[in-house]
C-alpha cells in the first residue's frame, strides 16, 4: 500500500510570507535588487545607509514568490519573472526610480574578473599609459588596441571596444583592464525591477546612468541653443549672441569705411 505524501510548508515559512506580502501592500514601492557578488560588510552597510529611506528584506525565491502572490494584485504578479538567486526585497515610499537611484550612489567600483558579465560596452580610449615596454605591447594588441612606445611607455594609438555589453569577459580583457586600472564592474545592490502602487506597474528598466543622461542633456541644449540661433529666435541666450554678432559686424563695417576713405585721401 503506497503512502500518501503530504506536502507541508512550515508555520515559520508562512509567518514569512504573511509579512512579506503584508509589507508589499503598506508601501508605495517594492524593489527586486541583486546582490550577487555582494561582500557581506558592504551588504551592512549599504542596509545602514538605507536607513529611515528603505526596509529591506532578505527571503528565497519560493517565499518572494508566495507573498507576491497572496497580495493578490494582478500587476504585481509581473515581478515574479524577474525573480532570480541572491535577489534583496526592499519596500519604501519613495519613487521607484528614485530609490533605485539611491542603490545606484551606494554602488563602488571594481576590476573586472574572469567569467564576469559586462554591464556594457567596455571602450578603451587612446592615450598615454603607465606601462613599460615588454610583453605588455602583444597583451594590448590581443584585445584589438594599437600601441607604439613613447619614451619607454606604452601609448595606445587607437582605442576599441574590448567587450559587448552581456558578453563575458575573458581572461586576456579582464588582465588588460586591471593593467590599465579600468574598473568597469559595480558592486552593490544592482535595481532589476520595481513595482509602484501609486501607477499600479512593474518598472524593469532600472539601472540609471546618471552621468550619460546629463552628458545627453548637455548635448541636446548645445544642439537647441544651435537650431535657436540658426532660425533667429529671441532668447535670453541666443540675443546675446545676436548683439555680439552685430557689435562684430559693425566694427568691421566701420574699419572697411575707413579703409575705403584712406584709400580715396591717398589717390
Amino acid at each position: 500500500m503506497k503512502k500518501e505524501i503530504v506536502s507541508t510548508v512550515s508555520e515559520e515559512k508562512k509567518k514569512l510570507v504573511k509579512e512579506i506580502s503584508h509589507k508589499m501592500l503598506r508601501n508605495r514601492t517594492v524593489l527586486l535588487a541583486s546582490s550577487k557578488g555582494l561582500p557581506g560588510k558592504q551588504f551592512h552597510e549599504i542596509k545602514k545607509k538605507l536607513r529611515g529611506a528603505a526596509e529591506l528584506k532578505v527571503a528565497k525565491k519560493s517565499t518572494i514568490s508566495k507573498a507576491i502572490e497572496a497580495t493578490e494584485k494582478g500587476a504585481m504578479q509581473q515581478l515574479k519573472s524577474n525573480l532570480e538567486a541572491d535577489y534583496v526585497l526592499l519596500f519604501s515610499d519613495i519613487e521607484p526610480f528614485e530609490l533605485a537611484s539611491m542603490l545606484i550612489d551606494f554602488q563602488s567600483s571594481r576590476r573586472a574578473k574572469t567569467g564576469d558579465i559586462a554591464p556594457y560596452d567596455i571602450d578603451v580610449e587612446p592615450g598615454p599609459t603607465e606601462l613599460v615596454a615588454g610583453p605588455a605591447i602583444s597583451e594590448l594588441s590581443g584585445v584589438g588596441l594599437k600601441v607604439k612606445v613613447t619614451d619607454g611607455k606604452l601609448e595606445i594609438i587607437k582605442g576599441a571596444t574590448v567587450v559587448k555589453k552581456g558578453d563575458i569577459i575573458k581572461a586576456n580583457v579582464a588582465s588588460v583592464l586591471g593593467k590599465l586600472n579600468v574598473s568597469p564592474m559595480k558592486v552593490g545592490f544592482i535595481p532589476i525591477a520595481a513595482y509602484d502602487s501609486k501607477e499600479d506597474k512593474v518598472f524593469t528598466e532600472m539601472v540609471i546612468d546618471k552621468a550619460g543622461t546629463l552628458e545627453s542633456l548637455r548635448e541636446m541644449i548645445r544642439k537647441s541653443l544651435g537650431f535657436a540661433i540658426n532660425v533667429k529666435y529671441p532668447t535670453q541666450k541666443t540675443i546675446r549672441y545676436f548683439i555680439a554678432k552685430a557689435t562684430a559686424e559693425e566694427k568691421a563695417i566701420n574699419r572697411l569705411y575707413e579703409n575705403n576713405q584712406q584709400i580715396k585721401e591717398d589717390a
